[in-house]
């Protein structure tokens, strides 16, 4: 006889061994899992290799544009530039460096050894000073400078900020204008490069109201005429000493720090012109190299700090 079924079965064959769906066929599961996975694992490939080439074109556009990344210039690690207030009443911002004990025989590129702070004894609302910036070196820098704290400004720009862009080893004088009449308070002056937001040096101003409130403010372009005496800010030894007219501010006549020197006086709306009366206010300012006599190739007081009493007589000289 022949057998046609399962010798261990009494049903039929296609019964006891149906046709299985290819959706529930145990080995055909994981094989579609298998072959999805590898398949998504594919597109992620592909995906990340176009994004990473996305991106370095995306780079590479920028650099075109805007062209390669900047660094701050610096030397030995330190920011290339610094930034003072001409009035003589400045000393270290922190406590990490000490004021030299002689100015000109520092064995160094920079002026001062850090950032300053600086005291500014003002006449009354609209009385003005003058902040100078030094580019120590090799490079040209753009710079960015902001007036951190209230009641001042740039007078330049009539705004908290204003720009400044300083060759190798040049120097830049901008005056900062009261605008409020503060008894006492503070700012700050950073001075950071224009595409390296980060790269700042600070100087503190102290602001506070003096005893000789006057009418009129000298600033920027004011015909005066000053008494001057001048020493050697390391020596003590008095130079000179006389009586000028000068422009305020940038005047060609003279070494730069001079005119600079002159913003900041105070006198009465006499202006100076009653005999014998006088009512015009006096500071002393301390100019460093770059801004006397540093740019003098072979003169005798080349290398010298100068130390600047002035004393308005009469003006603004219209």
């Amino acid at each position: 006889m022949t057998v046609t079924r399962s010798w261990i079965s009494d049903t039929p064959d296609e019964v006891e061994h149906p046709p299985v769906p290819l959706g529930i066929n145990e080995m055909t599961v994981p094989r579609a899992t298998l072959m999805l996975s590898l398949g998504t694992a594919l597109v992620l490939l592909l995906s990340a290799i176009w994004v990473g080439w996305a991106a370095w074109n995306f780079s590479a556009d920028l650099e075109d544009s805007f062209g390669p990344s900047v660094e701050a210039p610096a030397i030995d690690g330190r920011l290339a530039w610094e930034v003072d207030l001409l009035f003589d009443t400045c000393s270290p911002r922190e406590s990490d460096w000490v004021w030299p004990e002689s100015l000109s025989d520092q064995d160094d590129v920079f002026l001062y050894p850090g950032e300053l702070r600086c005291d500014w004894e003002h006449q009354g609302d609209d009385d003005r000073a003058s902040v100078a910036v030094y580019n120590r070196g090799n490079t040209t820098v753009d710079l960015v400078l902001e007036i951190r704290g209230p009641g001042v400004l740039f007078s330049g720009s009539d705004n908290t900020s204003d720009l400044m862009t300083l060759e190798s080893n040049e120097a830049g004088i901008v005056e900062l204008e009261l605008t409020e009449d503060i008894t006492e308070g503070s700012i700050t002056v950073a001075v950071s490069h224009l595409t390296v937001v980060d790269a700042e040096v600070l100087l503190d101003v102290n602001m506070f109201k003096g005893t000789e409130e006057r009418e009129m403010h000298i600033n920027d372009n004011d015909r005066i005429e000053v008494h001057y005496v001048v020493w050697d800010a390391d020596t003590g030894d008095q130079l000179d000493e006389g009586d000028l007219l000068v422009t305020a501010g940038d005047d060609p006549t003279y070494i730069d720090g001079f005119g600079w020197s002159a913003i900041g006086l105070d006198i009465d709306s006499d202006r100076g012109l009653i005999p014998g009366i006088s009512t015009g206010t006096s500071h002393t300012t301390l100019l460093p190299p770059p801004i006397a006599y540093g740019n003098n190739d072979g003169h005798e007081l080349q290398n010298s700090w100068l130390r600047f009493e002035l004393s308005i007589n009469r003006g603004p000289i219209t």
